[in-house]
This record gives C-alpha cells, sequence and structure tokens, in this order.
C-alpha cells in the first residue's frame, strides 16, 4: 500500500489549493454524492449555516468555492455542513510535563487519505493535516493551539458540520483552550466526536461532542474512541478503545516515562494499528509542540518529519506499507 504525504505551504488560498481540489474533488463527490439528496442540504441552507456558526471563514470559504469553479455542489461540500457518515479509530494525548506535548495516532484506510499537510495564512498562520480540503484531522496554529480529532464511538447522525472544519475554525480564531471550548459548545457537529486540544501554556481539555446533546467539556488528557462511557460495544470491542485509553493514562501516569518514550508508544501496540488489507491502520504519529510552533510526524523505523513556522519545507514523502514501511522523500 503506497502512502504520500505533500507538504504544501500557500499563505492565501490559490493555485496550489485548487490543483488538489482537482485531484481530489472526483473521489469527494462521489462520496457527498453517496448521501440520498433529500439528507443533502441546498446551497442557500449550506452558506446560511456557515454564516450563522463560522462567520470569520465565509471570505475564505468564497475564494475556495471560485477556485473549484463556483458549482452549487462543490459549495455544498465545502460547507461541509451535513456530510455523509464517516468513521475513523485514532489515539490521541497530551504530554504536559516540562513542556506541552499534543501526540496523537490517526488511524483510517489509507484508500481515503487525502495526504495533504498544509502551511497556510488565511485569517493566520495555521499548520495541518488536511481533510475534505480545508478541514483538519490535527493541528497548530501560531499561538500555539494544538487540536486532533478521534472517532466518538455512537452512531448516531444529526444536522451540524463534519468536525474537521470546526477544527479547521478553531484554529483560524482561537488562541487558548478556553476560546476553544466555547466554540465547541456553539457550533453543531454532524455525528459523535472527541476533540483533544492543548495550548502554549500547558492547558489540555477533551471535547465530547454529540449531534443529539451537549458538547461535555473535560479536563482529561487521552481520548480514543468512546467518550464518557461506551455505548457502542461491537465498536469499542474491534478497535480495543479501553485498551488503548487505558494504556495511554498508564504511560502518563509513569513518574519515570520521558517524552521522547512516551511519543515512541504510538508507533507500537496497542496503539499501532497494522490492519491496512483489512480496514484501516495507522497511518502517521504526530506530535505537536506549542512552545515551538512545531510539529513532527513519525512511522515505524524511519526518521521524522520535522515542520514548524519557522522552518517549514515544501516536499513529498512517499511511503509503502507492506508489513513494515518504507519511505523516501523529495524536495520540491
Amino acid at each position: 500500500m503506497d502512502l504520500t504525504l505533500r507538504s504544501i505551504r500557500e499563505d492565501q488560498p490559490g493555485p496550489e489549493w485548487q490543483a488538489l481540489f482537482e485531484m481530489y474533488w472526483p473521489t469527494y463527490q462521489k462520496w457527498f454524492l453517496s448521501a440520498s439528496q433529500r439528507a443533502r442540504p441546498g446551497y442557500i441552507t449550506s452558506v446560511k449555516k456557515l454564516r450563522q456558526h463560522m462567520p470569520e471563514l465565509l471570505p475564505v470559504y468564497e475564494q475556495l468555492v471560485d477556485l473549484a469553479g463556483g458549482g452549487d455542489l462543490a459549495a455544498c461540500f465545502l460547507s461541509l455542513y451535513c456530510p455523509p457518515p464517516y468513521l475513523f479509530g485514532c489515539s490521541q494525548a497530551v504530554w504536559s510535563r516540562h513542556q506541552p506535548i499534543l501526540v496523537r495516532n490517526y488511524d483510517y484506510s489509507p484508500n481515503f487519505f487525502e495526504g495533504s499537510l498544509l502551511y497556510t495564512s488565511w485569517r493566520r498562520p495555521v499548520i495541518a493535516i488536511s481533510d475534505c480540503l480545508w478541514g483538519v484531522l490535527d493541528g497548530i496554529n501560531e499561538a500555539g493551539l494544538a487540536v486532533s480529532l478521534s472517532f466518538g464511538g455512537r452512531n448516531v447522525v444529526g444536522d451540524g458540520f463534519g468536525i474537521p472544519l470546526i477544527l479547521r475554525y478553531i484554529l483560524e480564531v482561537c488562541d487558548d483552550i478556553a476560546e476553544a471550548a466555547t466554540i465547541l459548545q456553539r457550533v453543531p457537529t454532524h455525528m459523535s466526536y472527541n476533540v483533544t486540544m492543548v495550548d502554549r501554556n500547558s492547558a489540555f481539555a477533551t471535547a465530547y461532542l454529540s449531534p443529539d446533546r451537549p458538547a461535555v467539556i473535560v479536563g482529561v488528557p487521552t481520548s480514543t474512541n468512546h467518550q464518557q462511557d461506551v455505548e457502542w460495544k461491537d465498536h469499542a470491542r474491534i478497535t480495543a478503545t479501553i485498551e488503548r485509553q487505558e494504556f495511554l493514562a498508564t504511560r502518563l501516569a509513569d513518574p519515570k516515562e520521558t517524552a521522547p518514550r512516551f511519543i515512541r508508544r504510538f508507533l507500537q501496540p496497542p496503539l499501532y494499528q497494522t490492519y491496512f488489507e483489512e480496514a484501516f491502520g495507522t497511518l502517521y504519529t504526530a506530535a505537536y509542540y506549542p512552545l515551538k510552533g512545531a510539529v513532527e510526524y513519525s512511522w515505524p523505523g524511519h526518521p521524522p518529519l520535522r515542520q514548524s513556522f519557522a522552518h517549514f519545507k515544501e516536499q513529498t514523502t512517499s511511503l509503502h506499507v507492506k508489513g513494515r514501511l518504507t519511505s523516501t522523500t523529495e524536495a520540491k
């Protein structure tokens, strides 16, 4: 299985983003149309909801729609309002001794990985792994706020936004945990997700989001694929969500644990997943450093890819998954 992670810097939406849209739109269009027409809000509703809940993103959204050709279908997709359901795994935790670090594994099918690391300055500088072309799977902004997401282990679907766009919104407009928590409590999500976050002051929190009940913000440094209780038992068993969270909690509580060793734990079982052929696997491990404005992306047996606001290099990292990972990196 081949994976590619492209590191791209484009301060304002332009030809680089347009090229990504043209590359991935056929796949996203098929996915977006997989929902029934009745379940898909139209253009007017989508823009109205975006203006109501995330008005600061409207200027960027309009630029992206123009670059995408201005069609109603692409505009509805880019609003990410009531998209089709999608599930993923993921483990995430905050290391807070001596310096704050957000560490996470992104577990998903390699067939549906966009593979774009974007450095943008739309409203402010943001470095993030992209999803749905302008949403965020995990990322950090220049204020030192880092966020990541995981599926919340509930199969309820409702009216709201896809979580990658909510994370984009947080990174574009928030400076700290308190501001991010306010947004997570007011912006509706279409499915259940967990958002773990940390800021440069070492404040951290996890938000349990659902479309059918209020957001719950807790001072917990870890999250996997359930919320306060396990509600989807089959999913919990298959993903070992309880076991992974207990492992993370144990490692964080160990006074002999170190930050480098803790990060390496994510490259090993039980956190690192290798079911690539069956359904999903760990596509990358990310470690975000709010005080440094930096991030490291890691894979087993290979040196990490390091990027930062001070030193961001446009390049392509190619990975081959076949039992283990091999990689090559090319400068742009």
